[in-house]
């Protein structure tokens, strides 16, 4: 860290606090109105300019640090650099959907007497509208973008898309009220989102739903745990983890080290082929100590030789427990749900339940990051943030008042 750089705890702190902050060499945190905006201040002809670098929630103090170098770099070799008003920044910054969106929350809040349901209010917000039309200005937020964000969830997830599309017409409407909208609320859903998104049944949903819900995911965690079976405890480690069935059945004891408490994924095993690191926590340690170990195999959750002779394992190997196993252990607990659906239930109940940005946790679930951070300045994986996601996330399921709660 350079001398005279905050810290990001120190950083988290200023956040709430309205006004212009300087946090390293040039680089400076913009706070109002709810709305936190990176600053790249430089001096123009004797006069104080600022480059707008994007929102604090979308670029980590890590990433704007070097964006900040980058710039300073290319100034110093005579390069031309893009450098606008400060009023035309902060303009930009207030008035996108994000902006928006916060100074909303801000002004609401009061009115909420748990903190907990203010947080829920713009989590979804950060998990399903900003990634994909948060840093556009809300005077330009079209249907196709309402419907960007509502489609992908409006069947699996209904009662989590049904509230994102009310938080999203408010904020509209809240535009419109203050003159940065004219025209109808796109995100209405009588007489307009009705003709093209299909109405759900809520029997329909009870019947389909694929993704048990977020709430429910403890007390069944309480169950699965009462089970001795290799089925079981992969289960629950695919759980704890919210990785893929094929990421934890492919698991192999060489990628792990559990004194430091990861599981570092290779690149020829991940969907994005690119190596994964994923933080464990301390119920999911705790787990893989207790596993049986075959002799003579490195595989993790094991589940017998394999029956049919793959080009991959030698003719006497012994093979990984296979994911059917797992999803008929779970039809036979709860039927209609699939395994793929605990990664739905981890990003629900991040988005609603949780305070951890969308970056962070789309990066747990081991997603690409799309229009939210610049490739050129992505530095890390956000590990410890991650690893701070993960360890509120086991201790949610393991918590007896976590099961308490869902009854």
């Amino acid at each position: 860290m350079a001398k005279g750089q905050l810290t990001a705890q120190e950083v988290r702190k200023l956040s709430k606090v309205d006004g212009l902050h300087r946090v390293a060499t040039g680089l400076y945190l913009r706070v109002r109105g709810g709305s936190s905006l990176w600053t790249f201040r430089h001096m123009v002809n004797g006069r104080a300019s600022e480059y707008s670098l994007g929102s604090q929630a979308d670029l980590s103090l890590a990433d704007a640090v070097a964006k900040v170098a980058d710039l300073r770099a290319r100034i110093r070799r005579g390069e031309a650099v893009e450098i606008r008003p400060k009023a035309a920044v902060i303009k930009t910054a207030l008035d996108t959907f994000e902006g928006v969106a916060n100074q909303l929350w801000e002004a609401m809040k009061p009115g909420w007497k748990n903190p907990k349901h203010a947080d829920q209010w713009i989590n979804t917000l950060r998990a399903y509208a900003f990634p994909k039309f948060g840093s556009k200005p809300v005077a330009e937020v079209t249907t196709e973008d309402v419907l960007s964000a509502l489609s992908p969830i409006w069947k699996d997830k209904h009662e989590t898309a049904t509230r994102l599309r009310q938080r999203i017409e408010a904020v509209l409407s809240a535009a419109k009220a203050r003159g940065l909208r004219t025209g109808e609320n796109v995100a209405t859903w009588r007489g307009h989102l009705d003709a093209v998104l299909p109405t759900i049944s809520k029997r329909r949903r009870v019947e389909h739903h694929a993704a048990m819900p977020w709430a429910e995911v403890p007390e069944f965690m309480a169950e699965l745990q009462q089970r001795s079976s290799m089925s079981a405890w992969a289960l629950q480690f695919t759980i704890l983890t919210a990785c893929r069935t094929g990421e934890v059945i492919g698991a192999r004891w060489p990628e792990f080290e559990l004194d430091a408490a990861m599981w570092i994924i290779p690149a020829s095993r991940m969907k994005a082929q690119r190596e994964h690191r994923v933080p464990l926590s301390a119920q999911a340690v705790k787990l893989l100590r207790a596993l049986p170990r075959m002799d003579g195999s490195d595989v993790v959750f094991w589940g017998g030789k394999a029956r049919k002779p793959r080009p991959d394992l030698p003719a006497d190997a012994i093979a990984p427990v296979s994911n059917m196993a797992m999803l008929e252990l779970l039809r036979g607990m709860r039927p209609g749900l699939t395994v793929h659906g605990f990664r739905s239930a981890f990003r629900d109940w991040a988005a609603e339940n949780s305070s951890f940005p969308a970056e962070v946790v789309e990066m747990a679930l081991a997603h690409t990051i799309q229009n939210q951070v610049e490739a050129a300045y992505r530095r890390g994986d956000l590990l410890e943030k991650r690893r701070k996601l993960m360890l509120e996330w086991a201790d949610y399921l393991t918590s007896p008042a976590s099961r308490s709660a869902s009854n």
